[in-house]
């Protein structure tokens, strides 16, 4: 939010991270970001209120935060050496009229094999445990993506690019695009990088 010149405050949302029977990952993170934004919004006489959730997903089944150590090293070994997806819904809410709109996206993404010695150092640092899947694309010590296909900054859990145009769509003045630089790691296809393949390779 900062490299993109917007002035903003976090607020954290009381809101219950569960899935609903039968609830479909996509469905998932959009309700709840939008449950997020809304509690805060709830609380405020105006602003723009953005509200998301990311998730990982494996054949069809959603992987959220571990709640220990032994979930994490469970997530990361299962994740190990598998091309899955990442989910986030972003919801926008305005905080005085109640406006709102609620979208997901999704990006590919394939870990390099990690061996138990990496994963038991990123356990030991802490990174796991805030993290859907029990890692971070952006972690510079573990570096577990081999590649990604899709938006990058979706992948870290906030598509910034999209988030740009839900805010002027919702009336929020965005000026001065043009000069905005993409986030860290935007390298693929993206509005700030046009003409670029979507698919990176990591170093």
């Amino acid at each position: 939010m900062e490299d993109l010149g917007l002035e903003f405050q976090v607020m954290a949302a009381d809101v219950t991270e569960d899935t609903l029977p039968g609830e479909a990952p996509q469905d998932m993170v959009m309700r709840l970001s939008l449950e997020k934004a809304s509690s805060v919004a709830g609380n405020l006489k105006d602003g723009y209120v953005i509200g998301g959730d990311s998730m990982v997903v494996l054949d069809g089944q959603a992987l959220g935060k571990p709640v220990n150590a032994d979930d994490a090293r469970r997530m990361l070994r299962r994740l190990s050496g598998t091309r899955h997806q990442v989910m986030t819904g972003i919801s926008v809410v305005n905080a005085a009229t109640a406006k709102r709109m609620t979208e997901f996206m999704a990006s590919q993404i394939k870990l390099r094999i990690l061996t138990e010695t990496e994963i038991d150092t990123s356990i030991l640092s802490g990174a796991p445990f805030d993290k859907a899947g029990a890692y971070a694309v952006q972690d510079k010590e573990l570096r577990p993506a081999e590649w990604w296909q899709g938006c990058y900054s979706n992948i870290v859990g906030l598509p910034v690019c999209r988030l740009l145009d839900m805010l002027r769509e919702m009336g929020f003045p965005i000026t001065g695009r043009q000069s905005m630089k993409a986030p860290p790691g935007c390298r693929g296809e993206c509005p700030f990088n046009l003409g670029n393949q979507s698919r990176e390779m990591l170093p």
